[in-house]
């Protein structure tokens, strides 16, 4: 969403909301070990299932991610693993807008269920419409282009991705935009230097 389409006071509230979930995510070394997917010990990362779990950051952020999906005329949203979880559920807890109808929402498993409905895609999520994938960050985008990848295998129209978060020195947003995606986040971050915000995204 440009910041043009938005009051000054709308956008302040936005910034706002985007760095309080940045502050709630940011885990430091200095509070706890935490270390790389290859086991090597980092100095930070954004761990955004501690606000988006908590009640009051959960609704609020549903309503602003809701906003952003109507804005765009879609009505389903897809999320892949557990960072995506808790805001599917968020965007679907939003109240609509007289007379809109209700979002439906969908999670996207890793392989398809080899047992029961064996479903890949779980939820009442319907072929025939577009889905945005929404995930809470984005950095190189292969995990977004894998949750696009089993969509589309499972015959669903992705149009579009949502983010909490990205980050601005990876090239996940140029890789999904090549697709022909559009791509909408809350906060662009540059935190090659340290863990500091650069630019706001709205």
């Amino acid at each position: 969403m440009a910041e043009r389409t938005l009051s000054p006071s709308a956008y302040a509230d936005l910034v706002d909301l985007g760095r309080r979930l940045y502050a709630r995510a940011l885990v430091r070394r200095e509070q706890e070990p935490i270390t790389d997917p290859r086991g090597q010990p980092i100095g930070w990362l954004l761990d955004t299932r501690i606000p988006m779990l908590e009640g009051d950051t959960f609704r609020e952020v549903g309503r602003v991610l809701a906003d952003r999906v109507r804005s765009r005329g879609v009505q389903q949203v897809a999320g892949f693993g557990f960072g995506a979880y808790a805001l599917v559920c968020a965007i679907l807890s939003a109240p609509p807008p007289p007379g809109a109808p209700e979002l439906r929402g969908g999670f996207i498993r890793a392989q398809r269920k080899p047992y029961g409905r064996h479903r890949l895609i779980e939820g009442p999520l319907c072929r025939e419409e577009p889905v945005v994938l929404v995930d809470d960050i984005l950095n190189s985008g292969r995990s977004a282009a894998r949750a696009i990848a089993l969509l589309r295998s499972d015959g669903f129209q992705v149009c579009g991705v949502l983010t909490l978060f990205n980050f601005t020195w990876s090239s996940g947003r140029t890789r999904l935009e090549a697709e022909g995606l559009w791509v909408d986040s809350l906060l662009d971050l540059n935190l090659r230097d340290g863990p500091r915000s650069a630019s706001d995204s709205l």
